[in-house]
């Protein structure tokens, strides 16, 4: 069975690479994503569908450890840190992980759990970006620092032959 849930909190080129680097993903879509009432603004993310080779406490886990989820800097219009859902039940169950995960954290996880409105896909040469322009410095920078994190600590999420397309 087929999920749909998306992910914002940094850079969408950096979520996007987190997340095609998983078991799992069956795709990933990189933009920007609208909630409502003051959450109607878009703001940089993924909507991802995944099957039941990961689950929602993974994927949720692995966001909240991939971006800075407990800080509320200048740039949270941008880059909301946000998981987007479709339905009460899907907000509750990610509400609930969140919860269990908090005590994981020495700050308050400031992530919210909003409802998808809109979606808007990026730019074809702005999509695939990790895997399009692996060695660029922005990927090696900023995206290879969350893979070495993922590989260290989500070891058995990760699809390994994925990341070994980025020492071709």
């Amino acid at each position: 069975m087929n999920t749909k849930i998306g992910f914002g909190g940094g850079c969408h080129w950096c979520t996007e690479g987190v997340f095609q680097s998983l078991i799992g993903i069956d795709e990933v879509k990189q933009g920007w994503i609208t909630s409502y009432n003051e959450n109607e603004s878009l703001s940089e993310a993924v909507l991802i569908t995944y099957n039941n080779d990961i689950s929602i406490e993974d994927l949720i886990e692995i966001h909240l450890y991939t971006h800075a989820s407990t800080s509320n800097h200048s740039f949270r219009k941008k880059y909301r840190s946000a998981i987007y859902v479709f339905n009460q039940k899907q907000k509750d169950l990610c509400e609930q992980i969140i919860e269990r995960l908090q005590p994981d954290f020495d700050k308050k996880i400031i992530t919210q759990v909003l409802f998808f409105n809109r979606f808007k896909l990026n730019k074809e040469e702005q999509l695939n970006y990790l895997y399009s322009k692996k060695n660029n410095s922005f990927c090696t920078t900023y995206i290879h620092p969350k893979l070495a994190l993922l590989l260290n600590k989500f070891s058995n999420k990760v699809n390994h032959d994925k990341i070994k397309e980025l020492t071709k």
